[in-house]
């Protein structure tokens, strides 16, 4: 990504705002709300703190933390998501503020918030050591960055290792890698005095089979809807029934539902 121009970076990043506004993305990430709840609860957050939630979808930690009375400001590069997460605040009267921006550029003062925080979002922007000074600059002294990153070797790096088998690779670099610890640690680096990562599952829990599963991240999830959109039938056929044979793989739950636990690593950090 260093040696991309910037035409060609544009490009990308017009690409990954279609790809993130594509399905519905507030109706599949309902799924996974309890998820959420857990990493959010983790943090205990006390009342009254100003907390950016970077890459926000349509809210989910954003929510919660504007419920315990945190003061929220949620950014995303998707347009339509930023509409929804602020809907929903709205119809909740929750003190929440959302707005559409770049990880990689964010559009506020340094030190501006006490806890800077992105679940399974940042790791997908296009150049991570930007998105790492982001993170970092935005942050108080003594604050926190808190992060949840899909790993290499959990079961969405393997689906994901689905897809590059039949999708051209972008040309920047596997967002998963900041599952990795050697690697946030190298991206963070001296910019916190405090680091601790923890591995742990995320549960993918649905109310039926794992064929429906598939449908449902095909339809309603951005970068599923879009691979399989620039697929033959025939090449659509074939990830299809790779996809239906690791999520029937992993699945732990009873006929006809599905429960696959997703390992990411939890960040916490304590900006320098």
């Amino acid at each position: 990504m260093a040696t991309m121009t910037l035409l060609e970076t544009d490009d990308l990043k017009a690409q990954l705002k279609k790809t993130w506004s594509a399905g519905d993305y507030d109706r599949f990430s309902r799924y996974m709300e309890q998820g959420a709840q857990l990493f959010y609860e983790q943090l205990d957050i006390p009342p009254g703190c100003q907390l950016l939630y970077v890459a926000c979808g349509s809210g989910q930690l954003a929510l919660w933390a504007a419920r315990d009375g945190i003061e929220v400001t949620g950014i995303d590069i998707a347009p339509n998501l930023v509409s929804r997460a602020q809907a929903r605040a709205k119809a909740e009267g929750l003190n929440a503020h959302f707005l559409e921006g770049d990880a990689e550029e964010l559009p506020f003062e340094d030190g501006s918030f006490d806890v800077v925080t992105s679940l399974i979002g940042a790791m997908f922007a296009p150049r991570p050591e930007l998105v790492a000074r982001e993170l970092l600059r935005v942050c108080s002294p003594g604050g926190t960055i808190a992060m949840g990153n899909w790993t290499p070797e959990g079961f969405v790096g393997q689906m994901f290792r689905t897809f590059a088998k039949f999708i051209a690779p972008s040309g920047m670099p596997s967002p998963v890698l900041w599952g990795d610890e050697s690697v946030v640690r190298e991206r963070l680096g001296a910019g916190v005095s405090h680091l601790k990562m923890t591995r742990r599952h995320y549960h993918l829990d649905y109310p039926f089979s794992t064929v429906e599963t598939v449908e449902l991240f095909r339809q309603y999830y951005g970068p599923t809807n879009c691979a399989f959109g620039s697929l033959d039938e025939r090449s659509s056929n074939k990830l299809r029934e790779e996809l239906e044979a690791l999520w029937s793989t992993h699945n732990r739950a009873a006929s006809g539902l599905t429960f696959v636990p997703a390992e990411y690593l939890e960040v916490i950090a304590v900006r320098a």
